[in-house]
């Protein structure tokens, strides 16, 4: 199976790696015509995963079209530009697997959702679980869940990635693995200002339980299943990006909690911190629910501008009640 991936930041060209195990060959779209040089030449891609080492097999390109040859596509957009892609790609009934962990602002659609109403025809995987880019790309011990309803494209994909040091373990369950990701993002952002701020390891564990009993409310209520939140794609990866300045989102959190703006925060990114954008997303899908996620709310209220020990102090004086609630 030729692997195509679409995304040329630091987690596509992991997973480029992933699927150049052997010098098998893999086609790498990236916007970015520094990555498509660096990753040709030098092979390293040197603006999203300096000092790795690429496999030769990798061939960047900046042409959508030249990934017409490819059997599959992983496809690793930020949640926000997915759809501004798949618009200008001819898929047909090549398997999509998407690897990015977001909410669509506007529409409120989960990835799984805007790749099957642009190209009904492509069967969609999920790819998700707990995964610091620079880790996987140097083939240290990495396990994923790789969700597909269709039982043998599913098992398929799962041995074209697998190796020694990447697991997948398959899922039936897409919507719950695509739930996990994109919540956790947000409360990674709630677990980086509980250490900006100094409120100690107790509270981040606290945040991390509670947070945890967010994402499975919501993601039972989208159709997704609790053991699949209580799995590698949900509370693996929530406990992976709550407890690491490598994760993005953390560090984004990290920042609030030190009181500095958001938009200055961000706009010293180049790579997406995608927890910032999902979580007013993530509220209003919540509201339509009808879930309570307080968490996501005090993340939302830093985001916009309200100081931080206000919005702790808030989430304190939150009424007692079961745990189970």
């Amino acid at each position: 199976m030729k692997i195509g991936v679409l995304g040329g930041g630091a987690w596509g060209t992991a997973l480029a790696q992933v699927a150049a195990r052997g010098d098998t060959p893999v086609k790498l779209w990236a916007r970015e015509p520094e990555v498509v040089e660096s990753v040709n030449s030098a092979h390293e891609n040197r603006a999203f995963l300096a000092g790795v080492a690429l496999s030769p097999a990798i061939r960047a390109t900046n042409v959508l079209d030249d990934l017409d040859e490819c059997e599959a596509l992983l496809v690793v957009v930020p949640a926000q530009f997915l759809r501004g892609v798949l618009t200008q790609l001819a898929v047909g009934a090549r398997p999509l697997v998407l690897c990015a962990k977001g909410i669509e602002a506007g529409t409120r659609k989960l990835v799984a959702e805007i790749a099957r109403e642009l190209h009904p025809q492509a069967p969609v995987a999920v790819l998700s679980g707990p995964t610091f880019a620079h880790e996987v790309a140097k083939g240290l011990p990495t396990a994923v869940t790789l969700a597909c309803e269709d039982d043998g494209l599913r098992n398929a994909l799962a041995e074209r990635l697998a190796g020694p040091a990447f697991r997948t373990y398959g899922s039936s369950d897409v919507t719950g693995a695509e739930i996990g990701g994109a919540v956790k993002n947000v409360l990674a952002i709630a677990c980086g200002v509980v250490e900006g701020a100094g409120l100690g390891l107790n509270a981040r564990a606290a945040l991390i339980a509670r947070g945890f009993a967010e994402m499975t409310r919501f993601g039972v209520a989208r159709g997704g299943r609790p053991e699949t939140l209580a799995g590698l794609s949900g509370l693996g990866d929530l406990v992976l990006t709550c407890s690491s300045t490598n994760s993005r989102n953390f560090s984004l959190g990290v920042g609030l909690g030190q009181g500095r703006p958001a938009a200055e925060l961000l706009a010293d990114r180049r790579t997406v911190a995608e927890g910032a954008a999902t979580a007013p997303v993530l509220r209003e899908a919540a509201a339509a629910a009808g879930v309570e996620m307080p968490v996501t709310a005090a993340v939302c209220a830093l985001l916009e501008g309200a100081p931080v020990d206000a919005v702790v102090r808030s989430l304190l004086a939150r009424p007692l009640r079961g745990e189970a609630v």
